[in-house]
C-alpha cells in the first residue's frame, strides 16, 4: 500500500441510514449495470429499463417507489446489494464532486455519514483515490 493513500473513513463513514437509497439526482445503471440486475433477479434485460427504470435524458436510472426509496429496497435493506449499480458502489465519491467539491456538502444534506469539517483537498484526494481504485477494478 503506497505512503500517498489516504483513508477515506476521514471524510465518510456509512451510518447505514439507508437515505443514498432514495437516489439523490437519480441512481443511473450503465448496460452492464441492468445485465447484472436482471439476471440476479431473474428479469428479461430487453425489458428491465421499461420495468424498473425511469429515463432522466436518455439515461436510465432506478425507479423510486412512493416513498421517495429505490424500488429494490426492501425492508430497509438493499435487495440487489450483492450486483448494486456502479453508482451505488462508489457513493460518495463520484465524479462530480471532483467537477465542484461544493457537491459534496450538498450530498451531506442528505447523507449522515459525509463529513464536511475536513478540507476541500482532503475531500478531493479521496474522492479521486476511490474513482481510480474502481477503475483499476474495471468497476
Amino acid at each position: 500500500m503506497s505512503s500517498d493513500r489516504v483513508d477515506t473513513s476521514q471524510v465518510f463513514v456509512c451510518k447505514q441510514c439507508g437515505e443514498c437509497c432514495k437516489g439523490y439526482g437519480g441512481t443511473y445503471v450503465t448496460a452492464g449495470d441492468i445485465e447484472a440486475i436482471a439476471r440476479h433477479i431473474g428479469a428479461d434485460p430487453e425489458i428491465f429499463v421499461g420495468e424498473y427504470c425511469q429515463m432522466s435524458g436518455r439515461r436510465p436510472v432506478l425507479a423510486q417507489g412512493e416513498d421517495g426509496y429505490c424500488i429494490f429496497r426492501k425492508e430497509k435493506l438493499c435487495s440487489i446489494h450483492p450486483v448494486k449499480p456502479r453508482m451505488c458502489r462508489a457513493w460518495p465519491f463520484i465524479e462530480s464532486v471532483l467537477k465542484d467539491v461544493g457537491n459534496w456538502r450538498l450530498m451531506a444534506s442528505a447523507c449522515p455519514g459525509i463529513l464536511t469539517d475536513v478540507p476541500d483537498e482532503l475531500i478531493l484526494r479521496c474522492v479521486r483515490q476511490e474513482l481510480a481504485d474502481a477503475e483499476k477494478k474495471g468497476l
